[in-house]
């Protein structure tokens, strides 16, 4: 995995860890050499060349501005972020802090966060993460196998003369490190697990990571084309345009088209967007409601002549303005028309498909409610393209019990459900952007909030109980205003993370977002990291 070099004496530092660099080629003259290197304390350093090329990919930085002291040991700060740095992810500075020791006033907050979000660093306790501590080789070993997805068994590390001394938490990692070739033990056979790790033996470490051709590419890429769907709701074209152009979307589903009568169709089409869209390489997906008129909607499919109707000015209408596709959203539909519903999903796409546009449908998790009656996912994931499914409301805005609106189990359920009837291929999730905070008093109450105003309240409660819920992926608030015990199930980076990652390993492949503008700025690298790692193949 490393170099051939020509030997020389080597460094104490790598008699005693055997990192894995070898020896120094011979330079043409110091003097040359030193002024070509980025740093003018590292030219008899085994790991030279380690780190020019790792600072010349901005993966490692110097403690000032010409010195990189090697000899100094490496905090689990320096660590998440020269591992954010290598896997090309982003910074996340999330609006509500993992750690109580990792403040959004240091260097690293962002770094550590987004290693967080992504399970890749953990903390040493609940709400500690020790940012300031000297990282050892067994802790390194850890967190690489873990971010590195290796699978291995303690055998590997077994042949180490002080394999005992490897902590039981850490054998399996260490083993898995040591079979991808990532650690070497010293010349008396030792892999040395709690030595603390200097910048010398990261830079190898993290250089040898980066030579790994297959690996780097995936590093150097995107988060990639996946299909990613914004809805418009509560925004002017102006604050819509913004919003959408700091995302990652990819898709725009406007509010176009609504059913206003059993014949007819209400046309809110904005050709400003359109022409926007088309600029900046976007889809348009026109959404077509039936502002939940269960009535209005029964009478429309019910009668063939009323629904072949308005399939013909739907497909019309969305021919005229040039859209890529319409996105269904009828809800509140009543169970009775379940063969009538699957009758206009079918219908409409064949006219859309006939002039080259998609259909998406959105649905709702099939809990056996008459809610979903409607809804024959099977033959709708037959005919659509697309299947949008809801993943919130979990707990909706009139519950008797206070709750998450979309926590993770949830989530999880409502899709291996959905996807015993529809291909993964044509499964996308919709992710929520808003949360409720609840009162639980002697009667139940709620009100909705978007992430951006969660994090307003949050932000100015002057006392809060916050714990992370790990089944649930979320953080969980309490507080008193007054004598009334408000909770709040959050809806932010690392909730979404969570539900991004479990989506995309149960087979999803794509999101949609309800909706554009309720977001906080710390949500789009989030959503993007968690993307991108999700599509690292390591073995």
């Amino acid at each position: 995995m490393r170099f051939a070099r020509t030997r020389r004496i080597l460094l104490p530092i790598l008699a005693a860890f055997s990192i894995g660099a070898g020896s120094l080629p011979l330079a043409p003259s110091a003097a040359n050499a030193a002024s070509s290197l980025p740093f003018d304390d590292i030219s008899s350093s085994y790991a030279r060349d380690d780190i020019t090329a790792l600072a010349a990919k901005g993966i490692v930085g110097g403690t000032s501005e010409r010195l990189f002291e090697p000899g100094k040991t490496v905090t689990r700060a320096e660590f998440a972020a020269i591992l954010v740095r290598a896997f090309g992810l982003e910074e996340t500075n999330n609006a509500i802090a993992a750690f109580q020791d990792v403040k959004s006033s240091q260097w690293f907050y962002g770094a550590v966060q987004a290693a967080s979000n992504l399970e890749l660093v953990s903390g040493t306790s609940a709400t500690a993460y020790q940012p300031l501590v000297t990282i050892t080789r067994e802790q390194a070993a850890v967190i690489l196998a873990r971010a590195l997805k290796l699978n291995g068994a303690s055998s590997s590390a077994s042949g180490f003369v002080d394999f005992p001394s490897i902590s039981s938490w850490a054998q399996s990692s260490v083993g898995a490190a040591v079979k991808a070739g990532l650690f070497k033990g010293d010349e008396n056979g030792a892999f040395r697990p709690t030595s603390k790790l200097t910048r010398a033996e990261i830079a190898v470490l993290f250089h040898r990571i980066v030579l790994n051709k297959a690996w780097e590419s995936q590093f150097a890429a995107t988060s990639g084309s996946m299909l990613q769907i914004g809805w418009q709701y509560g925004q002017t074209l102006a604050e819509y345009k913004a919003s959408i152009g700091k995302s990652a979307v990819n898709t725009l589903a406007p509010r176009v088209f609504f059913l206003d009568s059993a014949g007819s169709i209400t046309d809110n089409t904005d050709s400003a967007l359109l022409t926007w869209a088309a600029s900046k390489g976007k889809k348009v997906w026109g959404m077509f409601g039936n502002r939940f008129n269960a009535e209005t909607t029964h009478a429309m499919l019910s009668s063939t002549a009323n629904r072949q109707q308005v399939v013909a000015q739907t497909a019309a209408l969305a021919d005229k303005y040039g859209i890529d596709g319409v996105n269904l959203d009828f809800e509140n539909v009543i169970a009775g028309d379940r063969y009538y519903m699957t009758l206009f999903v079918q219908e409409l796409a064949t006219a859309l498909h006939k002039a080259k546009m998609v259909l998406s449908v959105n649905v709702s998790p099939d809990l056996g409610t008459d809610w979903t009656d409607a809804f024959d996912y099977e033959a709708i994931g037959e005919a659509a393209d697309h299947v949008v499914l809801m993943a919130y409301d979990e707990h909706w805005g009139g519950s008797p019990i206070a709750g998450s609106v979309s926590s993770l189990p949830w989530m999880k359920s409502g899709l291996d459900t959905l996807l015993e009837s529809i291909p993964s291929s044509k499964t996308i999730m919709a992710l929520p952007f808003f949360t409720r905070d609840w009162t639980t008093g002697s009667a139940v109450s709620s009100t909705e909030m978007t992430i951006a105003e969660q994090n307003a309240l949050i932000g100015s409660l002057a006392a809060a109980d916050k714990s992370w819920n790990a089944a649930l992926g979320q953080y969980v608030y309490a507080y008193k205003k007054g004598q009334t015990t408000h909770r709040i199930w959050t809806e932010e980076s690392r909730s979404l993370t969570a539900k991004i990652r479990e989506s995309l390993q149960s087979g999803a492949t794509g999101f949609a977002y309800w909706y554009i503008g309720g977001e906080s700025p710390d949500v789009w690298p989030s959503v993007r990291n968690a993307v991108k790692y999700e599509s690292f193949r390591f073995e």
